[in-house]
């Protein structure tokens, strides 16, 4: 195995540039750790550290500006695409929207430092027709603080970066089983944590074809839309659906019958969302709740 300095010492720049593309781009490889060695190869000499911040905020304006524009064409589907590959998909998208909605473009300045939430943030400004030049400006100055803080990092701890770096040079092939084998793990966890998470959400759902028999047998079930406000502004609502309030659940429930059937619809992978409502409305009494199998995709491919 080559020495692991000396490689970054050779390539250094294009390898910074490499894998934070790569990383932006959506696979689950960490860019910030090598933004960390990169600045102290540069408090040593060995690489410059302005060329990797410059280098960095490229790959990341282009990455960014490629999902900016794939939301802008695509909308709510690269979203549902993206989390249905993400390590945590059942709260993927719930999680971005409510991010997005408090704080809007800005939130690009710090979505780089949230995992989950970088790679949905502009998929997701392109959707809601955030202007070009205000993404550009946004993504940039998330860009640099992302990338400026990595390398200020590994410049400020550079001796216990080096000795790490050694350490691992010495180890050869061991260290990258090593790393390898903490990664294979983490996928691990993330996988067990989901199936875990799933069977927590375990709760009884009312296909599209009994929903439609319902409504044909004149029982008027009660429609409630449990998606975020970002979410309705991307597509609309099942006709007649009533927007669930969850600031306000228990007023929301307030006067309902409790032995109306009510359905609970979302737009989020598994029906998240609307699996956590739909328990709310059973704990209240409202035994005849159940989410919507698949959601509102569900309802539109029914409908089309």
């Amino acid at each position: 195995m080559p020495n692991l300095i000396e490689l970054l010492e050779l390539y250094g720049v294009f390898i910074v540039f490499a894998i934070v593309l790569v990383e932006q781009g959506g696979l689950p490889i960490p860019a910030f750790p090598v933004l960390v060695v990169s600045g102290a190869l540069a408090a040593d000499g060995g690489i410059s550290w302005p060329a990797c911040i410059v280098v960095a905020m490229a790959a990341c304006l282009l990455a960014d500006l490629f999902w900016f524009r794939a939301g802008r064409y695509y909308g709510v589907g690269v979203l549902r695409l993206l989390c249905k590959i993400s390590l945590s998909p059942d709260s993927c998208v719930s999680q971005t929207e409510d991010k997005f909605a408090r704080f809007g473009a800005k939130s690009l300045i710090v979505s780089k430092f949230i995992p989950g939430f970088n790679i949905v943030a502009s998929p997701m400004s392109g959707a809601l027709g955030v202007s070009t030049p205000r993404f550009i400006a946004f993504s940039m100055a998330g860009s640099l603080l992302w990338s400026g803080s990595g390398v200020a990092l590994g410049a400020y701890f550079y001796k216990s970066v080096d000795q790490l770096l050694d350490t691992m040079s010495a180890m050869g092939s061991t260290a990258l089983f090593v790393v390898l084998t903490l990664l294979g793990l983490f996928v691990l966890y993330k996988f067990v944590e989901r199936r875990r998470f799933q069977r927590d959400q375990s709760i009884a759902r009312i296909s599209i074809a009994e929903l439609a028999s319902l409504i044909d047998d004149g029982h008027q079930p009660l429609i409630v839309d449990a998606r975020s406000n970002i979410a309705q502004q991307l597509e609309a609502p099942i006709p007649g659906a009533v927007m669930f309030d969850a600031c306000d659940a228990a007023g929301f429930m307030v006067g309902l019958d409790k032995d109306r059937h009510i359905i609970v619809y979302c737009s989020c992978p598994n029906d998240f969302t609307a699996a956590q409502v739909a328990r709310q409305f059973l704990s209240n009494g409202f035994h005849r709740t159940r989410p919507l199998k698949g959601g509102l995709d569900a309802w539109n491919a029914h409908r089309s």
